[in-house]
């Protein structure tokens, strides 16, 4: 869930981020950009898929992070892009 959450917070656009509980309609593959590039073995439940995720739920009542977390993280984040660290590879 913290995954999610931070994903929510940090989604581009003006409107408050979502929290969706999915299912795979095809294979799955864990997200080569966290697994063990960033996290031994896949803590984070990080996925990806060629195919269409059926969303089957949302989550409607989660709890932020502090305002000082989100500007730290966005700094975090600006340093990487600095750097050339993409955040997603293909």
């Amino acid at each position: 869930m913290e995954a999610a959450v931070w994903g929510a917070e940090l989604a581009q656009g003006d409107m408050l981020g979502r929290i969706y509980i999915i299912e795979p309609t095809g294979d799955f593959e864990d997200d080569p950009n966290l697994t063990d590039k960033k996290f031994k073995g896949n803590p984070t439940k990080s996925y990806r898929s060629k195919y269409p995720l059926r969303v089957i739920d949302e989550v409607l009542h989660w709890q932020g992070h502090t305002e000082d977390m989100l500007e730290k993280m966005r700094k975090n984040l600006e340093e990487l892009k600095k750097q050339g660290i993409e955040a997603i590879n293909d």
